[in-house]
């Protein structure tokens, strides 16, 4: 089992004593980098990330992955000790920065901890065909014991997406087309990953609802294409199962869709992400980006020019942390020197991240956050 350190430091530490770079380094990622991190035989390197990351590290993704040269997604895996291993680096590392602030690490676990040595359970749509909400939090709880045990808080799961195209290529992920099922297995799932009560226990992590919203029924049923739905669509099918797994599973992270809605990208939509899913569910977790989805405001929507409008625009939106790279979000002092946004609004997410890890290692201390 990965071991944690008594961090006590933070919470004695005011959170205006961070600087802006430990800000920053909070709200950002590693994923595509962490090759850099390692030294000739594969082993975390701790001057390495003294060199490239002083300021801390906010997230770490996908410890079990090798990431060898090429494509990330084409990667062999760590084996369960290489992986303990790597995480104990990691927050040894941590720990000897200024605030002693811990890395929150995050994980695949559709339907079984997506790693070596791990147990896989049938795809989504499989389990939602046992109509067993009780069956799904024995499932999710015995995966989330299996990715805690290797020192990792948070997984990229469940998706409660309603799959109301059946031409998508990503139906296999959802719950059914059902607004009533998907919601209550959406909600067995969360329970199973967090338990019933926060802060977490030991063998239990965050989850993150996926993907807000209108992500199961695309244009053509082609993958992250626009959703021209109706307010009253959204409201009747795609909503319901998030506000069930916000207000009864308590999930404490949602991840925005890809797609764009009336021609508004999820990432950067405030209606949808503060007026509704903060406003009108109640949500007081953090919203995660999906991988690349802010550097594709510009590649693929072409609703933003550049890289720092498309993380001003993320941030305003709601949009707490830049995943996979934080390529995005390194970039929010040049937004604040320009003046596009405010100190508050980088203090928010930071705040939102802080109290995740206080929930995931230590308890909600909001005071201190």
């Amino acid at each position: 089992r990965s071991t944690l350190f008594p961090y006590t430091t933070l919470f004695r530490s005011p959170y205006r004593r961070m600087t802006q770079d430990e800000k920053i380094a909070q709200i950002t990622t590693i994923w595509t980098q962490k090759k850099q991190l390692f030294d000739g035989a594969g082993r975390f390197d701790a001057a390495a990330a003294r060199r490239l990351y002083p300021s801390g590290i906010g997230q770490f993704a996908r410890p079990s992955d090798l990431q060898g040269p090429g494509s990330p997604f084409k990667t062999a895996y760590r084996d369960v000790r290489q992986t303990i291993e790597l995480v104990n680096g990691i927050q040894r590392y941590a720990s000897s920065t200024r605030l002693r602030i811990p890395v929150l690490f995050h994980e695949e676990g559709l339907h079984g901890y997506a790693a070596r040595g791990a147990t896989h359970f049938p795809q989504a749509i499989a389990l939602a065909s046992s109509w067993d909400p009780a069956l799904l939090e024995r499932v999710f709880t015995v995966v989330a014991r299996e990715i805690r045990a290797r020192g990792v808080h948070m997984v990229l799961a469940p998706v409660v997406d309603v799959g109301r195209d059946p031409r998508w290529g990503r139906i296999e992920e959802t719950y059914g087309e059902d607004p009533y099922l998907v919601g209550e297995l959406g909600v067995a799932a969360v329970q199973g990953f967090q338990g019933r009560s926060l802060p977490l226990a030991p063998d239990r992590v965050l989850a993150t609802l996926k993907h807000m919203t209108g992500h199961g029924q695309p244009e053509s049923g082609t993958n992250a294409g626009p959703a021209n739905l109706s307010e009253r669509v959204l409201r009747e099918v795609f909503f319901p199962p998030f506000r069930a797994a916000v207000e009864r599973g308590n999930a404490q992270a949602v991840m925005p869709s890809y797609n764009e809605i009336d021609g508004v990208p999820s990432h950067v939509n405030r209606w949808l992400l503060h007026d509704v899913l903060r406003g009108e569910m109640g949500f007081k977790g953090a919203v995660v980006s999906d991988y690349f989805a802010i550097k594709e405001l510009i590649e693929t929507h072409h609703t933003t020019a550049d890289p720092v409008s498309a993380a001003v625009r993320a941030l305003k939106a709601g949009v707490d942390f830049d995943l996979p790279d934080g390529e995005s979000y390194a970039l929010l002092p040049r937004a604040l020197a320009q003046g596009a946004i405010t100190q508050a609004e980088i203090d928010e997410a930071v705040r939102r991240m802080l109290r995740l890890k206080f929930i995931a290692l230590y308890g909600d201390r909001k005071s201190v956050v």
